[in-house]
């Protein structure tokens, strides 16, 4: 059985290892000079190569289709990730938020144990761009390098989405999908950095919070509520948390979304209040922001009095009952007014893909056209950050 696999990738050399060792003939082609050029970017460079959590973990962080990957995922689950790596060689971690790294915070080490299989199992690596694949009379029979042609029995396309284009994410798969008569749903940036419409987070940029809680609302539904780090940018905000929330509110209409920060999500309001006073007394002769700051990160503090309407300089020994609320309020709510997304090629995934309709769960082979696979970016299947969508890819192209 003569196998092609378009990108190598998470995906794709999942799916060529697994293919060569059941015994096929599998030829992978990859536009750049390595392999894994986007496994390098993941992490900031240390590779979150899965979560250690169970299947049903799993399926609760994909916000699109997760019923699509349940036999995926039972035959490949984040054990099986883990087991794989460690028998070849690559000690793992686990961190916060079950998060899985390389002990060695390395992503090279995860993608040269992947090269080294993929290479000990006999599959060829072809540094080539597939320009087409070839079907005829309903089926697929190779794909066209420049002009030469490659006949296959199968081909598996792991080319990866559109985001992040300068590690070979161009989208390619996706126009074959569509010349091909495959329904390719509308593309977005999913966990991407959200733009502002105010001015006060560039004046924070590179200000980095850690244990802050993120939530945000459409009218009283609560469609986003968690813990974690975030970045104030030149364009707005990042960090984990923001990348999950755009995650969640991608292709709503964000006019309507409610987004508030909590600074100190360890106090209720009633030991938040406590704390207030506990420092106006101590600092009775001070002004409103030597207390924030003792609060806040120093650049926070006017961002919270303006937010709460109370002129920084304002004595401790002025401030009113209705303006401590107020500084609670902000404290505890921070509004935040996310105005779009940052441009999809800064995505660290794309949202959409070929419709998961159309495609087998169990074998990921297309109901359309028999003989062409798909795995990875390419499926209209997608996670929150955390390792997930490295187990997406491992699990899809493994089956």
């Amino acid at each position: 059985l003569n196998i092609i696999v378009i990108g190598g990738g998470a995906a794709g050399l999942m799916a060529a290892g697994t293919a060569a060792e059941q015994g096929a003939n599998v030829t992978l082609f990859e536009t750049n000079e390595k392999v894994g050029r986007k496994l390098f970017i993941t992490g900031k460079g240390r590779c979150n190569v899965c979560n250690d959590c169970d299947a049903q973990e799993v399926l609760r962080n994909v916000p699109v289709n997760p019923r699509f990957l349940y036999s995926a995922l039972g035959a490949f689950s984040p054990a099986d990730v883990k087991a794989f790596f460690e028998e070849k060689g690559v000690a793992l971690k686990t961190e916060r938020g079950n998060r899985v790294f390389p002990v060695s915070d390395r992503a090279s080490d995860i993608i040269d144990a992947l090269f080294l299989w993929v290479k000990r199992t006999g599959v060829s690596i072809v540094h080539g761009t597939v320009s087409d694949v070839i079907i005829e009379n309903g089926r697929v029979t190779g794909v066209r390098v420049g002009k030469k042609t490659y006949p296959a029995d199968r081909v598996i396309v792991a080319t990866g989405g559109v985001s992040y284009p300068s590690t070979g994410s161009t989208g390619d798969g996706y126009l074959f999908a569509k010349e091909n008569g495959l329904n390719v749903t509308r593309l977005s940036a999913s966990l991407v950095g959200l733009t502002m419409d105010e001015k006060w987070p560039t004046l924070l940029q590179g200000l980095s919070l850690k244990n802050v809680k993120l939530s945000a609302k459409a009218g009283k539904k609560l469609l986003f509520d968690e813990l974690g780090e975030m970045l104030f940018t030149h364009f707005g905000i990042s960090g984990p948390l923001v990348l999950s929330l755009s995650s969640v509110i991608a292709g709503k209409d964000l006019d309507g979304i409610d987004i508030r920060i909590d600074l100190k999500p360890g106090l209720t309001r009633e030991q938040l209040e406590r704390r207030l006073l506990r420092d106006f007394e101590a600092r009775a002769r001070g002004q409103i922001s030597t207390v924030l700051d003792g609060l806040l990160p120093r650049s926070l503090a006017p961002v919270i009095a303006e937010t709460a309407g109370v002129a920084a300089e304002t004595a401790v020994s002025q401030v009113s009952r209705a303006q401590r609320e107020k500084l609670m309020d902000a404290l505890k709510g921070l509004p935040v007014h996310a105005a779009g997304f940052r441009p999809i090629a800064e995505a660290i995934v794309t949202r959409g893909g070929v419709s998961v309709k159309e495609v087998d769960p169990k074998t990921m082979e297309s109901k359309i056209v028999p003989g062409v696979y798909l795995c990875g970016e390419m499926l209209d299947v997608d996670g929150f950050t955390g390792g997930f969508n490295i187990q997406i890819a491992a699990s899809t192209g493994c089956a």
